[in-house]
C-alpha cells in the first residue's frame, strides 16, 4: 500500500489549509479506487527531491 505523505501528488493547498491529493481522476477512476480492497493508489509516485539534480548531471 502506498504512503500518500511520500507521494509527488500530495501537496499543500493554501485555500483549504491542508494537504490534498492532486491527481485528476474522473468519477469512474475514483469509484474503482474507493472500492478496491487493497486501496493501493495506482498513481503513487515517490517524491524524489534529488531527481531533478540527477537529470542535470
Amino acid at each position: 500500500m502506498s504512503n500518500c505523505e511520500n507521494c509527488t501528488y500530495f501537496i499543500y493547498d493554501e485555500d483549504y489549509e491542508e494537504y490534498i491529493c492532486y491527481v485528476d481522476m474522473d468519477e469512474d477512476e475514483m469509484m474503482r479506487f474507493m472500492q478496491s480492497p487493497s486501496h493501493e493508489c495506482p498513481y503513487f509516485r515517490l517524491y524524489d527531491e534529488y531527481g531533478t539534480v540527477r537529470k542535470q548531471n
